[in-house]
């Protein structure tokens, strides 16, 4: 019998959770929060889609951190254009593949900003990404709106901007590991051993980069595991152990640097 997913949440009628918006560029981008069940000072997080948009398991993610203590905001970065089919990885590419970085990271800022507005902050604010949400929260940990830590969960094409190995285009214009000389806070990016896009050898690559630049880091290469490893609603790519290994090492990185 299949163990509940990492972080599962008994009760999650006792955490409050709502929809609100989130004022970017002049725009109101829609996100999904969750906060713990009793008021009082928490540290923030980001959590930042897949490619196929803020889907439910998105939302729940959110709750599993709220029920160990933190604010959890989902933002919705697909809300200037009209959300991929799932059902279409074609459809998902080209829209993942057209979000500007700069875009994506002014938004991600927006949504850290809120939280730290938030009076239940603590004042720290960190971000967590999926797929292509792990390579734009590495895009804003090397930003000038850097949050107080990142994780990075197997963020492809940080070497190339897509399957054509272009380094450059115009939605994509420099490859995030070229820009980590510049990451501003503490990093944790997990690769799975059998994960293409990342690779190890990518992972290998990013941790040289970050010991060359004196950064504060740490790269993890999952056994057992490939893309995705985490997503359970992707049945195809969740790995129960490597998951549930997975879900106390995040907590305990971001309690490390996010409660002071």
């Amino acid at each position: 019998m299949a163990r509940p997913v990492p972080g599962h949440v008994e009760r999650p009628q006792r955490l409050r959770t709502g929809r609100v918006e989130v004022e970017s560029a002049g725009d109101r981008m829609p996100a999904y929060l969750a906060r713990p069940e009793v008021t009082g000072r928490y540290p923030a997080l980001v959590v930042v889609h897949e490619g196929f948009g803020p889907v439910e398991h998105i939302d729940d993610v959110c709750r599993r951190f709220a029920n160990v203590g933190f604010l959890a905001l989902a933002p919705n970065l697909y809300h200037r254009v009209e959300a991929p089919d799932p059902t279409d990885f074609d459809d998902v590419l080209a829209t993942t593949f057209g979000l500007p970085d700069a875009e994506a990271v002014a938004d991600l800022a927006a949504a850290a900003a809120l939280l730290c507005a938030d009076p239940e902050c603590n004042g720290r604010v960190g971000v967590i990404g999926f797929c292509s949400g792990g390579r734009q929260a590495l895009l804003l940990a090397c930003s000038d709106a850097a949050p107080d830590a990142a994780v990075d969960c197997w963020g492809g094409f940080v070497t190339t901007a897509n399957f054509d190995e272009e380094r450059s285009t115009e939605s994509r214009p420099t490859p995030p590991i070229d820009l980590v000389e510049r990451l501003a806070c503490p990093l944790y990016a997990v690769v799975g051993e059998d994960d293409a896009n990342p690779s190890p050898a990518v992972a290998d690559e990013l941790r040289r980069r970050l010991t060359a630049a004196g950064k504060q880091f740490e790269v993890e290469v999952f056994e057992g595991a490939g893309h995705a490893f985490f997503a359970d609603y992707r049945t195809d790519f969740y790995r129960e152990g490597p998951a549930h290994e997975l879900w106390p090492t995040l907590v305990a990185f971001l309690e490390r640097h996010l409660r002071p």
